[in-house]
């Protein structure tokens, strides 16, 4: 089956002789990383809260507190404020793209054309429509209406990460087991492009990336909240933006406690991926989990694990320690306890868990992984010994101390979120589709005439 569209472009490229292009200083990669990055950061706070804003107005309704309704709404103002901006560079994503990869980026649409644009792009445009009906619409917004219309709308946008997750996925393991990617005009079935998205991989990554959007946007709202509370007036304010604060620590260490999990074993199904890559003459030649963590040699990407994994101990670290700060509206302060006895069990575990790096096959060698395992549970005590006591909770009067622990939780969990993605795309590093020559990470040369008479030829 062959599409006008693609044919068109085939033939507007048969027009031109066009030299690959090198972006200065940042070089190719680093432009594209950037342009991406800018747009990830305004994506995952769109998933984030389109999931979180009719959730909190459901709980609302439920509970009569009017202050799940007041975030609701500013978050869904958020996304759209901000709904533009980051499409806009999603588009700039695709453009640079388009002109710096247009062998891959064309063997990609015509591969996964069923699902991106054909499914991708129609859960885009109802997410939209329902995001609408779920903000502008509604005269109440506790509606069900308008709460339906915002739970379809994250349940399409969260088929829209579905997509796009597969087609990342497919690209860090370059179709393990022999799949390749058509070249040409042909667009492949539904059934070869669902093939290419449902590998083990992408069930991991997806459950990985669906918390991290849950858990760092959440850290943003306690990030935001300390910085509106400065500028708040009156008593009412203060004490919302107190308790958003709050809420915003609490949402976002609960999904902080799964990443953990889903982070690891999506590097351990990457690292039991069958490759068909040959001949590879950089680090990792058996697959791109050799390349992530560094085998047999020092690499960019596993310089980044371990920058990353010392990062994830700092948000634990302040979650505990915004945990505890902000447990002392309590009026019994004795509550703070138990918050600091796990708060330090925690610290102590991750701090263990940086120094401990022994050779596998040792018997020391998982005293890394049991240190994390132990930062988790202790986190967890102080999460349950938070909420037991945050029902009695004083808003109104955070020191400068707790908001600056809340602006530094807000900041580093978007550093880390950026950077595990950036850390990712260079695990398939030297090529654009993991262990495919004919896509290289460097700029590509587009088609020319005279390839295509060549390819044409029996």
């Amino acid at each position: 089956m062959e599409l006008s569209t693609v044919n068109l472009f085939h033939s507007i490229l048969q027009g031109f002789e066009l030299p690959s292009i090198e972006f200065p200083y940042l070089g190719t990669r680093g432009l594209v990383g950037v342009v991406m990055l800018i747009h990830i950061f305004f994506a995952t706070l769109f998933v984030g809260y389109a999931v979180g804003s009719p959730l909190l107005q459901l709980w609302s309704v439920r509970t009569g507190n009017s202050r799940y309704e007041r975030l609701a709404h500013s978050i869904a103002r958020f996304n759209v404020l901000t709904f533009s901006v980051g499409a806009t560079w999603a588009v700039m994503f695709l453009v640079v793209l388009l002109g710096f990869y247009p062998r891959v980026t064309t063997a990609l649409f015509t591969h996964f054309f069923w699902f991106f644009p054909v499914i991708g792009m129609g859960a885009m445009v109802l997410t939209i429509y329902f995001f609408y009906v779920h903000y502008y619409r509604a005269k109440n917004r506790a509606l069900p209406r308008n709460i339906a219309a915002g739970i379809a709308a994250a349940l399409f946008i969260l088929l829209w990460q579905a997509i796009l997750t597969g087609m990342d996925t497919f690209m860090v393991t370059g179709g393990a087991g022999g799949q390749a990617v058509p070249s040409g005009t042909e667009v492949s079935s539904v059934g070869a492009a669902l093939d290419s998205i449902l590998s083990p991989m992408w069930l991991t990554q997806l459950i990985h990336r669906t918390f991290g959007n849950l858990s760092w946007p959440a850290f943003a709202v306690a990030a935001w909240a300390a910085f509106r509370y400065s500028g708040a007036k009156g008593a009412e304010d203060k004490a919302f933006y107190d308790w958003a604060g709050s809420m915003g620590v609490l949402w976002g260490t609960v999904f902080l406690l799964l990443q953990p999990f889903g982070g690891f074993a999506t590097v351990y199904v990457m690292s039991k991926l069958d490759y068909s890559a040959e001949d590879l003459a950089v680090p990792g030649a058996s697959g791109s989990y050799d390349r992530l963590v560094g085998e047999g040699s020092d690499s960019f990407t596993s310089n980044l694990l371990h920058i990353n994994l010392a990062m994830v101990v700092g948000l634990f670290v302040l979650s505990n320690v915004a945990m505890y700060i902000g447990a002392g509206r309590h009026p019994d302060l004795a509550g703070r306890r138990p918050i600091q006895f796990f708060g330090l069990a925690a610290a102590a575990a991750g701090l263990v868990s940086l120094v401990a790096n022994f050779d596998h096959g040792t018997p020391l060698f998982w005293s890394r992984y049991i240190a994390i395992l132990i930062m988790i549970l202790a986190t967890l005590g102080a999460l349950i010994a938070y909420v037991r006591g945050r029902r009695l909770f004083r808003y109104g009067s955070p020191g400068r101390g707790y908001r600056a622990v809340l602006l530094s939780l807000g900041i580093l969990a978007a550093v880390v979120t950026l950077s595990m993605g950036w850390m990712k795309s260079n695990s398939r590093a030297p090529y654009t589709i993991y262990g495919q020559s004919g896509y290289q990470v460097e700029s590509e040369r587009p088609v020319i005439p005279e390839e295509l008479q060549e390819t044409a030829e029996p």
